[in-house]
């Protein structure tokens, strides 16, 4: 990947999950450097950070010690693409909103002028405090600072309410957009509606048509739009607890409550986009109760569901976006050409479904983006949240 990444860990008892964040950039291929305050190297140590991104980590004793070149803080100030501040404390909150630099992560933190990651984590009445709050939104009016509010829980004091630091998928899905961004909102204003995941089409309580989609596109799309500045609304048939903060979720089963989800909220959209694998069919009768294996047809009557896209394509006003997606095996361009003048779709996204590391489950994706004025861009393997920035690229792109 070849990107580079400096962690700033504060004194905090999450700053054991910062660990998980460290691991996962640097098998990803990213280039991490940590830097622990002195209240941080209480709760995790300099070794446990250094093994896990293969660079010893930096402490406030490297700070104080004398160079024989630039100064630490300098150095990495400038090599840094994100920085990221995880445990956030109140302490170090009140610093940065003061621009107080008395330790190697403040001064490093002057010293640089890339895009900044912050993860608050404390007691849910130490959170609430109106000083705390204060700082956070003025911090946060800084062009630099990008927040990931605390979530709800029980904490590490038995408290239960709002102070958990984001978990650590979060902060590397955030990372990942910054990385891709450099920290734009050019999504800003925009209402943004999505769908996502494979439909299921019931044949009885426990039994459907299906397909092995699960939702991981349309969910990274999501969060790509949320991380550039867009309101989002995901319309998702996606199987299991999902939480996404920020974005309004609407959870569906089959096609016809997605085409009814999706057509409530289509009014308000500037951009759709269709990411979900909508069954083309589902049986033609439903029975309320699980069909005895005795009473099982040995064929199955079919019927026809919504063409959901084919509908908003007729609805779609002049200034809506329309986005679909054609999940082909053998030739993927041919038949999603066909598709994005049927469907009327101003972009349409074409990948394969019988190549590995691509497709239905896959967290990484191939694809080629077509437009309705004949453009062209081929995406080679990246992971479906990169994607997801190429996509969001590709129609600004258009629409300059």
């Amino acid at each position: 990947m070849g990107r580079r990444v400096l962690i700033s860990i504060c004194g905090g008892i999450a700053a054991y999950k910062v660990c998980e964040v460290v691991s996962t950039l640097a098998k990803a291929g990213v280039e991490v450097r940590v830097i622990l305050t002195e209240s941080a190297e209480k709760f995790i140590t300099p070794l446990t950070l250094a093994t896990l991104c293969r660079h010893p980590a930096y402490t406030d004793r490297d700070f104080w010690q004398p160079t024989h070149g630039r100064p630490l803080h300098i150095q990495l100030g400038e090599w840094a693409e994100i920085m990221v501040i995880a445990p956030l404390t109140a302490n170090t909150l009140a610093k940065l909103a003061h621009g107080f630099a008395d330790n190697l992560l403040t001064n490093t933190l002057l010293a640089s002028r890339c895009p900044i990651l912050l993860a608050p984590a404390m007691n849910t009445d130490m959170w609430e405090q109106l000083t705390v709050q204060r700082n956070w939104k003025k911090v946060l009016t800084d062009r630099r600072y990008y927040g990931i509010n605390p979530g709800g829980g029980v904490l590490a004091c038995d408290r239960i309410g709002q102070g958990r630091m984001a978990e650590p998928r979060e902060i590397v899905r955030n990372i990942e957009s910054l990385l891709n961004t450099t920290g734009k909102k050019d999504l800003a204003g925009k209402r943004i509606l999505i769908s996502a995941g494979g439909t299921r089409e019931h044949l009885d309580p426990v039994r459907f048509i299906g397909n092995p989609s699960t939702g991981k596109m349309g969910i990274a799309l999501a969060e790509a739009a949320l991380h550039r500045g867009a309101n989002v609304t995901l319309v998702h048939s996606i199987v299991g607890e999902l939480s996404l903060g920020g974005i309004k979720e609407v959870a569906v089963v089959s096609a016809t409550e997605m085409q009814k989800a999706m057509l409530e909220n289509f009014p308000e959209a500037d951009i759709v986009v269709m990411a979900a694998a909508v069954a083309d069919v589902k049986p033609a009768e439903y029975s309320p109760q699980k069909l005895p294996k005795r009473s099982l047809p040995n064929s199955l009557p079919l019927a026809p569901v919504p063409d959901i896209v084919a509908e908003l394509g007729k609805l779609k006003q002049p200034h809506q976006r329309l986005i679909g997606f054609a999940a082909q095996t053998g030739d993927i361009v041919t038949p999603a050409l066909e598709k994005l003048g049927a469907k009327k779709l101003d972009i349409i996204v074409a990948n394969p479904i019988d190549k590995a590391g691509a497709g239905f489950g896959s967290d990484m994706n191939e694809a080629v983006f077509l437009d309705a004025e004949g453009r062209r861009l081929e995406i080679e393997s990246c992971s479906k949240l990169e994607m997801a920035h190429r996509l969001w690229d590709f129609l600004l792109r258009v629409e300059a």
